[in-house]
């Protein structure tokens, strides 16, 4: 058997991209989400009605899982590309059900009232 070494390259971006797409989506603790901070410091809003409603850290985090995707994709024989890909699509899917299930229920209940 031969011993496959994988270089770093761009697709090892991929990783890190999709660890600070993480980072910037999730809240740890009683602390906000990290990505909520920065949106804030830019001068960004990161929910439509204050603290609440829509949160648009969740679309700010595509930014990240897109791209960490395409490289993943692109650069697939890098050192750690592929798990990039990988999570980075979970990411992905999991935000388009959010986004799927969360509009059907604000239209459904609109609906009823």
């Amino acid at each position: 058997m031969s011993k496959v070494n994988k270089k770093i390259g761009l697709g090892s971006l991929s990783l890190l991209i999709c660890i600070i797409g993480i980072l910037f989506a999730f809240s740890f603790g009683d602390k906000g989400a990290f990505g909520d901070v920065i949106i804030k410091f830019i001068g960004l809003k990161a929910w439509s009605n204050g603290d609440r409603g829509i949160h648009y850290t969740i679309y700010y985090t595509l930014i990240f899982f897109i791209p960490s995707v395409i490289l993943g994709l692109k650069f697939k024989n890098d050192s750690g590309a592929k798990l990039g890909e990988i999570i980075s699509s979970i990411m992905l899917i999991i935000i388009f059900l959010v986004i799927i299930f969360s509009t059907v229920t604000a239209t459904g209940s609109s609906q009823i009232s």
